[in-house]
């Protein structure tokens, strides 16, 4: 195992440990500031398909979110966790379209009943969001360490897609620098409560 691997792993549990002291009036508050700051955005503004993600366990509440976007006319696509951990694509219709789905060993996750779409489907979106636990000033996101979104973001490379990439975070998750290695691909714009913080080199 390479000394990234090792600092990623450290700064992973550190992290999750914070998230599981957050109460559920932490992650209410910081999701309806989160969905202001992001529906704000120009680059969401013009978009007409947004790949996302429903938020489970101290992740920054992406509900509201979700629920504007397609109240505003956003076709929304939500993952569907295949068992090789790739990631198939269905269409966000509202919360009582979503299904709890609990793989063994894993958190229970919330994910669209619809028809499946494909792992190609997020190459037509025009921004993506991603989940993390962390982003520095330069756009370098630290996942939970599964690779399912490393494989969407080969995925849209090989397409020559060139989605809009967004990470909500926490306040304290935007750090100076994260572990990262060279197939890492840098976030566009990093969110947080108390600001939006867009990495040079684009827009």
């Amino acid at each position: 195992m390479s000394g990234t691997d090792d600092a990623k792993r450290g700064l992973r549990r550190e992290l999750l440990a914070v998230r599981s002291r957050l109460t559920g009036d932490d992650a209410e508050k910081t999701a309806a500031v989160l969905a202001r700051r992001a529906l704000s955005l120009p680059e969401l503004a013009g978009a007409r398909t947004v790949a996302a993600y429903v938020s489970v366990g101290g992740e920054p509440g992406t509900g509201a979110l979700l629920e504007e976007l397609r109240r505003r006319g956003v076709r929304v696509l939500l993952p569907v966790l295949l068992p090789d951990d790739d990631l198939d694509w269905a269409e966000y219709e509202g919360p009582a379209s979503l299904t709890e789905t609990r793989r063994s060993g894993r958190i229970t996750l919330q994910e669209p009943a619809g028809p499946r779409l494909g792992p190609e489907a997020v190459t037509g979106v025009d921004a993506v969001l991603l989940p993390g636990l962390a982003a520095d000033l330069s756009g370098r996101r630290l996942g939970r360490g599964g690779g399912s979104y490393d494989r969407v973001l080969a995925r849209l490379a090989a397409a020559g897609a060139d989605p809009v990439l967004l990470v909500l975070l926490h306040d304290h998750e935007l750090r100076e620098e994260v572990p990262a290695e060279p197939h890492d691909r840098p976030v566009h714009v990093v969110l947080t409560p108390s600001g939006t913080h867009r990495v040079r080199g684009r827009g």
